[in-house]
């Protein structure tokens, strides 16, 4: 499975996610991408989950037209202390995320 992070993400996730291909928006070189430019230069590097704490993504474009799972962190800070607990939920239904779907993972 290939993971794109968002660029409000710290990139030490990715050492969290070693079972994966995982990559950073800044390493991909997109940090100038917004949203709906990011998920289809995401969806063009066949990417399969974007990784994010962006809540109002799911709002602001139409995730249908993407093929591409979305899922949002619901934490209040982007700190690691507090994304790292949610991890072993995003593994446990990584294999079950739909394409052009979000999915909310809470503490």
């Amino acid at each position: 499975m290939k993971i794109l992070l968002d660029e409000c993400l710290p990139v030490r996730l990715k050492n969290l996610l070693k079972e994966y291909e995982v990559f950073s928006v800044l390493e991909m070189g997109w940090r100038s991408l917004k949203n709906g430019k990011l998920l289809r230069a995401a969806v063009e590097n066949n990417f399969d989950v974007f990784l994010t704490v962006d809540k109002k993504l799911e709002y602001q474009q139409n995730l249908d037209s993407f093929n591409i799972a979305v899922v949002v962190f619901n934490v209040s800070r982007n700190k690691i202390e507090l994304l790292s607990p949610l991890i072993p939920t995003f593994i446990e239904i990584s294999s079950k995320l739909e394409k052009g779907k979000s999915t909310i993972i809470s503490s």
